[in-house]
């Protein structure tokens, strides 16, 4: 997962709305969102890789998602971090603490999760724990609400949109998410890749027939409980390979 734009109790009837792009190589076989034979059962896709996943809900109406943290060296032999997805919707354990002992045994990542009926972004290379305030925030391949300019733009444009609209409509949601405009050089964080890389890895939507977004994921969650997750799915020409929708609650 690359990139997820967050608005916690910014609706007067939806408490919680994500909108996040998935970013990964093409070649890596995925399976599209399907509910899953957990206790209790999720729904998410599914990377047929490792056997996580990036971004899901559960039965209970809880969210769950995870970025990479973009660092050159990564560790060999380390668990798979799409895991953590899967244990933080099925599982009671995950929590800072546990996160925060644990976290050595997987590469860089945020993870954003329920508690408690609040959300929090567990840092793996800060250690720390920070809760989603209401309001608007991202989370890419850095620190929460970092200001990268993808994530300042998609950021305001949720924002902006929510706060002019009275329903939600996922198409309009979809379309922030599909965003190619890269900024300017002087403008781009410094991560320690090359400038290419860091051109191409810009945009809200990256469009690489090698490497790039592979699916946008829309979360809504009602007062009433209700929750609803949109997957739509992209190949290397962004190329719209099929949506599916599904209602929890």
């Amino acid at each position: 997962m690359c990139i997820l734009f967050i608005a916690v109790e910014a609706h007067p009837d939806y408490p919680l709305i994500v909108c996040a792009n998935r970013d990964e190589f093409h070649h890596r076989a995925t399976e599209p969102a399907y509910r899953w034979a957990t206790t209790p059962i999720i729904i998410a896709g599914q990377d047929k890789q490792a056997g996580g996943t990036w971004l899901g809900i559960n039965e209970q109406g809880q969210f769950a998602g995870l970025t990479n943290i973009r660092a050159i060296e990564q560790q060999d032999g380390v668990r798979s971090r799409g895991e953590l997805v899967v244990d933080a919707l099925t599982k009671q354990h995950i929590n800072s603490q546990w996160l925060t002992e644990h976290s050595i045994n997987y590469n860089p990542f945020n993870l954003v999760f329920e508690q408690h009926n609040q959300l929090h972004c567990f840092n793996s290379k800060t250690l720390t724990t920070t809760l989603l305030k209401p309001g608007f925030h991202a989370v890419s391949n850095g620190a929460l609400d970092d200001i990268w300019p993808k994530m300042a733009k998609g950021q305001q444009q949720l924002q902006s949109y929510i706060k002019q609209m009275q329903s939600p409509c996922i198409d309009q949601l979809l379309n922030i998410m599909r965003d190619t405009s890269q900024p300017k050089d002087q403008d781009l964080p410094q991560t320690g890749i090359s400038l290419e890389w860091e051109r191409r890895l810009s945009s809200i939507f990256i469009e690489h027939e090698e490497y790039g977004t592979r699916s946008t994921s829309v979360v809504l969650k009602h007062r009433s409980g209700k929750v609803q997750l949109t997957e739509v799915r992209y190949d290397g020409k962004a190329r719209n390979l099929g949506s599916q929708r599904f209602n929890l609650g």
